[in-house]
């Protein structure tokens, strides 16, 4: 891993590019530098498996032009807000040291969506404190950093956003990029796979809908909305759109 500006944080592996990946189109085609960290591989998943989910993710990755992709492997449905798994995105968070930090929603249909949450805004404070003690993968020991801010992006459910980020140059490119998880949604000759609430034929035009409604709201085409757990500052009132 190395420093970038921004980490994108999802419990699943698809989190990230479902949610927000216009964003993260924008931010990097300025120059910011964003990582991705996948808290686990989505092994839970009805359709596909931990190892396809795998290689969809890195297609994704690649896609997207991200500096890096790491998975912690926490457990899907089993992870817990505890110390230990408080203590691995510590290490990444010190690792790669970004201004800024999206996660999943604070709630959502899935419950690992709020779990995650929770989980890693409570990281994001504890990276800060000095006298957490945690080392790289070489055994170095590591400063304590804590993030400039912490986004939650907005998933499944119809939250109402603090903020909306136009993607209207990026949608057809974020659809493309979704569609590398091919695994998880519909496909005609997915003979056998169950049917879940994201593999019906019109899930994707679910995901275009909720980024014209969101974009409606601030006059964009298509947006994606975000929350906060304070309220931004702005320097200057005309940079509000």
């Amino acid at each position: 891993m190395q420093k970038v500006d921004l980490l994108a944080v999802g419990v699943h592996p698809d989190d990230v590019e479902l949610s927000c990946c216009g964003t993260l189109l924008r931010q990097i085609e300025k120059g910011v530098q964003v990582g991705l960290l996948d808290l686990t591989r989505g092994e839970l998943g009805s359709r596909g498996s931990a190892e396809i989910r795998d290689a969809e993710a890195a297609a994704a990755a690649k896609a997207l032009g991200v500096a890096f992709r790491h998975q912690l492997n926490l457990g899907d449905g089993v992870f817990e807000n505890n110390h230990s798994s408080r203590l691995q995105i510590i290490r990444v968070l010190r690792a790669c040291r970004p201004e800024v930090v999206l996660c999943n929603a604070p709630h959502d249909r899935h419950p690992d969506h709020g779990r995650a949450a929770r989980l890693v805004a409570d990281a994001v404070f504890y990276s800060g404190l000095r006298k957490i003690d945690t080392e790289d993968a070489q055994g170095n020991g590591q400063e304590a950093w804590r993030p400039r801010a912490l986004y939650h992006y907005i998933q499944d459910y119809n939250l109402k956003p603090d903020f909306l980020i136009d993607i209207t140059p990026y949608m057809e490119r974020k659809m493309e990029i979704i569609k590398l998880y091919a695994s998880q949604f519909y496909r005609p000759d997915a003979e056998g796979e169950p049917e879940t609430p994201i593999s019906s034929k019109t899930f994707l035009e679910f995901v275009r809908a909720k980024a014209m409604a969101y974009g409606r709201q601030a006059g964009y085409t298509y947006a994606e909305g975000f929350i906060t757990s304070r309220p931004p500052g702005v320097r200057n009132l005309l940079d509000l759109d």
